[in-house]
């Protein structure tokens, strides 16, 4: 077992936090063996701030403190992409912000933070292409505009990923690989999310599919599911404050058990090719919304987001996937001894 390629334990840490502020978080992910977090939205002293909007006393804060507590960033959660392709009114909230000063500004921002945290990835999104229209009409608009972020991103030693997600261009796993394949660019990669596609109303065949599809342009995954009360069609745009039925891992309708079976193999591969980008391995970064999830985030609770952990943990052991939670031997290396 020792010899088995191991995937990274991670997850947002803020979805563990009552009132978000930052001990709390890194109390609970340093009680629950995790060493990774992805940071999003955070309380270092002056109120919920998201990861974009700190200051630099604040991240200097926040990097001693995790220190403190024996945690990394695994990778900065960000909302990049979740604007409009096109200045036009479509009946969402979506804000519309001119591409080039959108780079020059929310992406610089981005890849700063990524330095100033220590990590090499940056989460973001694929844009919001007008409601009610046919996103592969979109395609070539979204392309265009993540090879200049993943361009971005390179030239800072940087990579992003692409999360599949619902009412974005990329809002199935067919359509974000074509989105990859287009760009073709080594530092976009994509991020796989089995709920994000369930909340759609596909079946767990239909979500194992879509995951086949973005499996060549894979850089982690995120863990999270959804069970409906009540079998569901197949719907358009998704209200995603109005999702309540959130589950951990080994409960849900999306099938993570086959999911990560087929991902056990590829572990291996995936982890040489991320350390050739100075990435320390594959994550698996946990996003469980127990409590509630909406557009920009979502909440489990310290003890929710125990559950969900050891909800990944059982499965990961049922279909043979190492993994490594903080031990004794960490004890006493935290000790020097």
């Amino acid at each position: 077992m020792s010899d088995q390629p191991q995937v990274l334990l991670s997850g947002f840490a803020d979805e563990a936090a009552n009132q978000k502020t930052a001990e709390q978080q890194f109390s609970a992910f340093a009680a629950a063996g995790l060493q990774y977090f992805s940071i999003r939205f955070i309380d270092a002293g002056q109120g919920i701030k998201n990861v974009m909007d700190l200051s630099k006393s604040e991240i200097s804060q926040l990097r001693h403190l995790q220190g403190e507590y024996g945690l990394n960033v695994s990778s900065i959660g960000s909302p990049i992409g979740k604007v409009k392709l096109r200045d036009v009114e479509d009946g969402t909230k979506n804000r519309y912000v001119p591409f080039k000063q959108y780079l020059a500004k929310d992406v610089a921002r981005v890849c700063e933070l990524a330095h100033a945290f220590e990590t090499k990835l940056i989460r973001g999104f694929s844009f919001y292409h007008p409601a009610g229209a046919d996103p592969r009409d979109h395609l070539a608009q979204a392309a265009d505009q993540l090879g200049q972020i993943a361009e971005a991103c390179h030239r800072s030693d940087l990579s992003f990923g692409l999360e599949v997600e619902a009412n974005l261009v990329g809002q199935t796993g067919h359509v974000l690989a074509e989105l990859h394949e287009a760009v073709n660019h080594p530092a976009l990669m994509l991020v796989f999310d089995a709920a994000n596609i369930v909340v759609q109303g596909y079946s767990s065949d239909e979500v194992f599919q879509q995951y086949l599809a973005m499996k060549p342009g894979l850089g982690w995954l995120h863990i999270k599911d959804y069970r409906h009360p009540k079998p569901t069609r197949r719907v358009g745009h998704v209200d995603e404050d109005a999702l309540k039925h959130f589950v951990p891992a080994h409960l849900g309708d999306s099938g993570h058990e086959a999911i990560l079976r087929d991902f056990a193999a590829a572990v291996g591969p995936l982890e040489r090719r991320l350390k050739r980008r100075g990435i320390p391995g594959v994550f698996l970064d946990l996003e469980p919304h127990l409590k509630g999830g909406g557009q920009f985030g979502g909440f489990s609770g310290p003890d929710g987001f125990g559950v969900a952990l050891r909800g990944l943990c059982r499965t990961l052991d049922y279909v043979g996937v190492a993994y490594h939670l903080r031990d004794f031997d960490d004890i006493l290396v935290a000790r020097g001894v």
